[in-house]
């Protein structure tokens, strides 16, 4: 039986494939704050401005592939039953392979209606601007995002992930970013945790820290693992 490899991946996972930040940009995009592209209150207040915001985002996206590390999480499955809880919203995970991914932020592909969060549209390539006046199958629509001021609705699916694990797994994050960076405490006591960050936080003495970009870290953690599992 494949024991439960559960990786929490962040911004740096997919930094290698040319995807910024809010944090790389100075928080920052067009001189608009953060607060005002990506909060409820923002949102409110100017919807025309945050669905522009985002259809940028998604042509950003469309020029990015997946990189050397989203693959090598796919190629892992072999040998381990992988699940990737990501505070990304890009697709590149699931455009590498991955067969189980849990998005805490949201998903820039998707929207989904005003009257109903439960009801998701996945946006095409060739059709990915959104405005207040789109209209699909007659709902109005919003970027699937977790703004701030809302609540993560996949955290505890996510908890009860980290809470299964056989070996964890955090890449490409500083563990600043809450609730995301809780979930280390959820893995029970005497679980592999392994930690890949060019820049790494603070972390407890008994956590594995590979110090390198999310590729290079993939490759040094693959072996790790299969080494131990031969």
């Amino acid at each position: 039986m494949k024991r439960k490899l559960v990786i929490s991946t962040g911004a740096g996972m997919s930094a290698e494939s040319g995807i910024s930040t809010f944090r790389d940009a100075g928080g920052l995009w067009e001189n608009y704050p953060v607060m005002q592209v990506a909060s409820a209150d923002g949102f409110r207040a100017n919807p025309a401005l945050v669905h522009e915001f985002y259809n940028q985002r998604r042509k950003d996206l469309l020029k990015a592939a997946p990189n050397a590390g989203h693959y090598g999480l796919v190629d892992l499955e072999k040998d381990f039953d992988v699940y990737v809880i990501t505070q990304n919203v890009d697709d590149l995970h699931e455009r590498a392979g991955s067969k189980n991914v849990l998005h805490l932020h949201g998903e820039l592909m998707k929207v989904r209606a005003l009257d109903n969060e439960l009801k998701t549209f996945t946006l095409t390539p060739a059709n990915i601007e959104t405005s207040p006046d789109t209209r699909i199958e007659g709902h109005a629509v919003r970027p699937h995002i977790v703004f701030f001021q809302e609540a993560v609705p996949n955290f505890e699916p996510a908890t009860e992930l980290a809470a299964e694990a056989d070996i964890f797994v955090i890449i490409g994050t500083s563990l600043a970013v809450y609730p995301a960076a809780a979930l280390l405490h959820y893995v029970r006591k005497g679980v592999p945790v392994y930690y890949i960050d060019p820049n790494p936080a603070q972390v407890p003495a008994d956590v594995h820290v590979i110090k390198a970009p999310a590729t290079r870290g993939i490759e040094i953690l693959a072996r790790e693992l299969r080494a131990q599992n031969s």
